[in-house]
């Protein structure tokens, strides 16, 4: 009797459950928070799931964390933004250990590659690359942080945080001792804005692009078809975001800064230099935000959404079917199977957050802001619903008046979107070692469309 095989998807989503569950219990100790009282098991269900999906929703803020507790959060993001099995498999090169077949097709699936070939190096060049990003850039910020806090240990600890944070598209913060939420204080530090936006590109840009790019020497036509889309589609959304954002949002003490960090950091960072409750004020910027967290990042990178190479394929499919064509980008033919799973994908995404909203807004019957008595509707559910998904972490500012279970929903909502809603229906798919083969073959029908 031979063997069965777990699906690597299986394992995969049994990893990251796995570290939100030592996450959360971490958390809830007592002495996370520097009044030495637990947040609870659903704050530190919400906070573990938020930190390992990169996703920077707080029930809770981070500032009132103690060492332990901003130690556990940083572990959690790089765990989540690496994700677990690249880290194990670089760890596991390092003592010499042997990579079996089943934990390269493993390693394969976590990375979302479509070979096994060359997956080892790339690990290592993804962990490297990630850590000395991090630890270049928390050293440049520590030339504008020493002038917020009162020494240089502590304004080490921040620029480190903020790293871990802004590389892994986290967007938690811990500057909540400087009286403002996010990095508002800094909305125009140009030093902060540029290494974070800088820091929130090369994470979500992916890890397949940074290595393609040197390996092939910056030299452009050399680069995959991959590698070209998510570059350009990268470029237009975040430059033609900002152009669009600084439109709509006509605040007059908005600036150009603000639009171009916002369209960056919409894109799955969760960071913000502009108080987004005022968006209920401009309907345009606001369906700009939402439309941005939705797509999200490029492919094998920390960030979340549907993807920019998704985007990319959906519409040059939509342009050459017009045109009655098959579907190519730069001298390439872009397959059927590739723009089916586009098109899959974005439905999955429609109905995920269609299903997460209506959920969120049934059981939240109290729509009062916490210490206020403002309240909020179906347009602040929607916000955290995208941002829940996309695992962007912003917020108009009703994460704390949310009751346990729309708490719970939102955690499943964030884990659905960090692994994809690819990962989730593709455990079903039993020929997952090989291509599929129908037993049975069906007559072919018409049906009539639209």
């Amino acid at each position: 009797m031979k063997n069965k095989k777990i699906h690597p998807y299986i394992i995969i989503i049994v990893s990251f459950l796995s570290i939100i569950i030592v996450g959360t219990i971490l958390l809830v100790m007592p002495f996370t928070t520097k009044d030495y009282h637990s947040i609870g098991f659903v704050d530190s269900l919400f906070m573990a799931t938020s930190a390992v999906c990169v996703t920077g929703l707080a029930t809770n803020s981070v500032t009132n964390f103690t060492i332990y507790g901003k130690i556990v959060m940083v572990i959690l993001m790089e765990i989540g933004g690496l994700s677990f099995i690249t880290i194990a498999i670089f760890f596991y090169t390092m003592i010499g250990a042997k990579i079996g077949v089943s934990n390269r097709f493993l390693l394969r699936e976590a990375l979302n590659q479509h070979s096994v070939s060359g997956l080892i190096p790339l690990v290592r060049k993804i962990v490297i690359i990630s850590f000395s990003v991090q630890i270049i850039c928390a050293g440049i910020n520590m030339f504008s942080f020493t002038h917020y806090f009162d020494n240089w240990w502590d304004a080490l600890g921040v620029s480190l945080f903020h790293s871990a944070s802004a590389f892994n598209n986290a967007g938690f913060d811990i500057f909540g001792d400087l009286g403002e939420d996010s990095l508002i204080r800094f909305k125009d530090d140009i030093l902060v804005n540029m290494t974070t936006i800088s820091m929130i590109i090369i994470g979500s840009c992916g890890f397949v692009v940074i290595d393609d790019i040197f390996k092939k020497r910056f030299k452009w036509k050399r680069l995959s078809l991959h590698s070209k889309l998510a570059i350009v589609t990268t470029l237009f959304l975040i430059f033609g975001g900002a152009l669009l954002i600084k439109v709509t949002l006509r605040d007059p003490d908005f600036t150009w800064l603000q639009a171009l960090f916002g369209s960056v950091t919409c894109r799955t960072a969760g960071f913000t230099t502009y108080n987004l409750a005022n968006l209920k004020d401009y309907p345009g910027a606001y369906l700009m935000y939402v439309v941005l967290m939705l797509i999200g990042a490029s492919p094998c990178g920390t960030g979340g959404g549907v993807k920019t190479t998704t985007l990319a394929v959906v519409l040059i499919a939509i342009v050459f079917y017009a045109r009655g064509k098959s579907a190519r980008a730069f001298g390439r033919k872009i397959s059927n199977e590739q723009i089916f799973k586009a098109f899959v994908l974005i439905g999955m995404c429609v109905l995920i957050v269609f299903l997460g909203a209506f959920s969120v807004s049934i059981v939240q019957t109290d729509r009062t802001l916490a210490g206020t008595t403002d309240t909020y509707g179906m347009q602040e559910i929607l916000f955290e619903v995208a941002s829940a998904f996309s695992t962007t972490g912003l917020s108009m500012g009703i994460t704390t008046s949310l009751n346990a279970a729309s708490r719970i929903i939102l955690c499943f909502i964030m884990f659905f979107g960090r692994l994809g809603p690819l990962t989730i229906i593709g455990v079903v798919n039993k020929n997952w070692l090989g291509a599929s083969k129908e037993e049975i073959k069906y007559v072919e029908e018409n049906v009539i469309i639209g």
